[in-house]
């Protein structure tokens, strides 16, 4: 692992150190007091996974397959035993087929338009900005489009952000919807030959038909300028929130169809990290990015392994 790795790694293992040390944690301590797969181990296991916001159908399937590997896998130590239960935790992340799995992808067609879509508060204007200063450093340049105009302190946080990505935003400069927003800066981003476009979206959830209705009226807007935009739909979720996450994402997934990825927020805030999994396995939408911290490097792509050896890792 070369330095840069290790310390996006290190950096993971600390943001999540509250689901390593308290639900999570329990995994180690079970493993090393029982030492054998049994019915009382799987019954504990069952209970940690289930506290750990997991859910009950992704809590049954790691079960089934632990068992079933028990019996064909020999294992010797503590260590075979806990490879065990961390390979099958790996095993449920929905597999992605996403053109970039890091921010310095090749861009086949520019612009590249990703949408971001959540309600106010779970951390999407501050996301939007970590991935714009995240593409910035990987070399793409970025236009941001600052589509909720309903919100002037959405637009002024968006425009701090964007200043310290050093990535050039559009704004409304009278009272223009949403959508004329997201259509001059999708039209700016091609006739520039921008890299990467990032549209962000309002979030407020009193009038969920007319937010929905909204979103819908910015995706068809933006496709009379580029056909096939938006290339990513990405849902914002708050990682504290629980089941009000899921319930999020099938609202806007009815709305937009297929969201291709979450940006999970708050996962250093909260013991409940098992939430990520129940958000792959349930909603069958992957987890494309995780908050791990407030500084502007703390978003990173999600990749199981790594989530799976940060939460096992000794410290």
């Amino acid at each position: 692992m070369g330095l840069f790795d290790k310390l996006g790694f290190n950096k993971l293992k600390d943001g999540l150190s509250k689901t390593k040390n308290g639900l999570f944690g329990k995994i180690n301590s079970l493993i090393n007091s029982r030492k054998v797969i049994d019915e009382e181990f799987l019954n504990e296991l069952e209970e940690i996974f289930l506290l750990s916001d997991m859910g009950i159908e992704t809590t049954e399937k790691i079960i089934s397959n632990v068992k079933k590997r028990a019996k064909e896998d020999k294992y010797e130590t503590e260590n075979d035993l806990q490879l065990i239960v961390k390979q099958e935790i790996e095993k449920v992340f929905s597999k992605t087929n996403a053109e970039f799995e890091d921010f310095s992808f090749n861009i086949s067609q520019k612009p590249y338009v990703i949408m971001v879509v959540g309600v106010n508060g779970v951390g999407k204007t501050t996301s939007i900005g970590k991935l714009a200063y995240n593409f910035k450093k990987a070399g793409k340049s970025v236009l941001i489009g600052s589509a909720d105009t309903f919100r002037a302190a959405a637009n002024e946080q968006l425009e701090i952000w964007a200043n310290r990505a050093g990535v050039d935003i559009i704004q409304s400069t009278n009272a223009k919807d949403p959508a004329s927003i997201a259509f001059e800066t999708v039209s700016i981003g091609l006739k520039e030959g921008k890299d990467i476009v990032i549209i962000d979206t309002a979030g407020r959830l009193h009038n969920k038909n007319h937010l929905m209705e909204e979103l819908k009226k910015i995706k068809r807007v933006m496709q009379k300028v580029i056909p096939e935009t938006p290339d990513e739909i990405f849902l914002v979720i708050d990682a504290t929130t629980g089941q009000n996450g899921l319930n999020q994402a099938k609202e806007f997934s009815n709305a937009l169809g297929k969201l291709t990825g979450i940006i999970l927020t708050k996962l250093d805030g909260t013991a409940k990290g098992g939430i990520i999994l129940k958000i792959n396995s349930e909603l069958r939408i992957p987890v494309r990015f995780i908050g791990v911290g407030e500084q502007i490097d703390d978003l990173q792509p999600f990749e199981s392994k790594k989530f799976a050896e940060a939460l096992f890792a000794d410290e």
